[in-house]
């Protein structure tokens, strides 16, 4: 048909803008976006006028292979001819800035959309919500649901996926059942999709007997568990250690005519490794081989860091070697990994090394990177090079984390460094970080050895604020200087808190 459109107009026969909108549908249909665009700049050179659906489609063309400049001077160019955009174009523009994660622009669009009197369907409600999904920006996708069903748009099945997806991946499960309750009261069948996104959820959150009752229920409702359902059960079963039944399920899966993907055998290579079955999982890793798959970067990640932790670091080195010969890249991760096992096992030479040949290299270290020397640094009481190296730190643009600071406050405890400690402290709140309970201990008995009673009140009063349990002596230091001052009211609060905190989760602690 293409060609015979092509070859009427050398017998004499013109088409009007219906026909050629029908060949550029047929050609963006068929991926062939450029030669679409082509027969747009010819339709006007043969007295044709492109309408508002001929750039329409071409820009849903532009948008489904991510040509977003394209896209924008297509925009352009079809206003500065007085074609307004209609819900197609904008429903395609939403997409693409979904998915390119640009879903501010994307929400922006929405409001043009509707200032403009162009009503939103279901669809682009549904990609705005997904895009904010994925970005964990759940209460905005809450929001635009509200919205929605403010304007009598009925949310479907892909809406509530998305929401629950979103629910899922930031842990919060309560919500995600809610949700997925919500949409059987309407009436919708949840499909595999759904019902794999809840089983991910539930297995990130180590609650694997609501996993597999949902894998049950999904089975009985006539729905066939696919790859990444049976990988995300594999998952959580090696992360709460049952390497054992993972792989029952990676045979399970195999019967059911389902190859296993890299994601499932980099599942279980992690969770043999976090079990200690380090020669296993190098096993697992040949049988990837045989089966097809190439190990890739996090395979080789994992069990570098496994290596790393049992201080075989020769063996760690060798496994970098041998992905650096297969041409894999390593990340950041793998050389934080690898840093980590020089810190962990007292190499802190070959940790600077490491810094060093990274700085070299034009590869930026992350806070992590540092964190790790700097906090060896703080062990070996040489605040020093911990300094030096939180200079150095500053200086390659790597703004500290919550972690840094943490890392340096104990520090500087341990070394009596109050002033810094103090400083410290009172600027990673400033920047929104929240100190941990060890860091608060260690401030506090810093400012008691000083005889600095004012600070450690202060400090003591903060930590209980935020619901954190001091130490015992700490208790029942300010139990004594509390009735010693006639405050009975308070010692009691104490009393009972230093029981709760310290002999109750003892106990408790003891009994599991």
């Amino acid at each position: 048909a293409i060609k015979v459109f092509f070859e009427l107009p050398d017998v004499g026969i013109c088409w009007n803008t219906a026909s050629y909108n029908i060949i550029i549908h047929s050609l963006c249909q068929l991926g062939k976006i450029k030669e679409a665009h082509r027969l747009l700049l010819q339709m006007e050179l043969r007295g044709c006028i492109p309408d508002v659906v001929t750039y329409s489609t071409i820009i849903d063309g532009y948008c489904h292979v991510g040509r977003l400049q394209m896209v924008l001077r297509l925009i352009d160019e079809m206003q500065s001819k007085a074609l307004r955009p209609n819900p197609y174009t904008y429903s395609s523009i939403i997409y693409l800035l979904c998915e390119t994660g640009k879903v501010v622009e994307a929400e922006k669009a929405l409001r043009e959309m509707l200032n403009q009197g162009i009503l939103p369907d279901s669809v682009v409600y549904t990609t705005l919500i997904d895009g904010f999904c994925k970005l964990g920006n759940i209460a905005f996708a809450y929001k635009l649901l509200n919205e929605m069903q403010g304007r009598k748009i009925i949310p479907d099945l892909l809406t509530y996926t998305s929401i629950i997806c979103g629910l899922c991946r930031t842990g919060k499960m309560t919500e995600a059942c809610n949700i997925f309750q919500e949409m059987l009261g309407r009436g919708l069948e949840p499909d595999e999709f759904t019902y794999t996104a809840l089983i991910d959820g539930y297995c990130k959150a180590g609650e694997m007997k609501e996993a597999f009752s949902l894998h049950n229920q999904m089975v009985q409702m006539g729905l066939i568990p696919n790859v990444v359902t049976y990988t995300a059960l594999a998952d959580g079963l090696c992360k709460c250690g049952e390497v054992d039944t993972a792989n029952e399920l990676l045979h399970e899966m195999c019967v059911r005519g389902l190859q296993p993907n890299i994601f499932t055998y980099n599942s279980l290579v992690n969770g043999l490794c976090k079990s200690g079955n380090i020669a296993q999982a190098i096993k697992l890793m040949d049988d990837m081989e045989t089966a097809g798959l190439h190990p890739n970067v996090i395979t080789y990640t994992t069990l570098m860091d496994a290596y790393c932790k049992t201080g075989e670091m020769d063996k760690a080195y060798e496994l970098l070697r041998k992905m650096l010969d297969r041409r894999i890249q390593p990340t950041l991760v793998t050389f934080n990994v690898l840093m980590n096992g020089f810190c962990m096992s007292g190499m802190l030479e070959d940790g600077e090394k490491l810094l060093q040949w990274l700085l070299e290299k034009g590869i930026k270290p992350n806070a992590t990177t540092y964190n790790y020397l700097m906090k060896q640094y703080c062990i070996r009481k040489d605040m020093c090079a911990t300094a030096a190296m939180w200079k150095g730190m500053c200086a390659q643009g790597v703004m500290p984390d919550a972690n840094s600071y943490n890392i340096l406050i104990k520090g500087h405890c341990k070394a009596r460094n109050m002033k810094e400690a103090w400083f410290l402290r009172r600027e990673m709140i400033e920047k929104g970080y929240d100190l941990t309970a060890t860091s608060y201990n260690d401030l506090i008995k810093g400012f008691i050895k000083r005889k600095k009673l004012k600070e450690a009140r202060e400090i003591f009063d903060e930590m209980r604020q935020k619901g954190m349990a001091a130490d015992k002596e700490i208790y029942c230091y300010f139990v004594d200087i509390n009735y010693e001052e006639g405050n009975m009211e308070t010692t009691l609060e104490l009393c009972d808190e230093v029981i709760e905190n310290c002999l109750v989760t003892k106990l408790n602690n003891e009994n599991k």
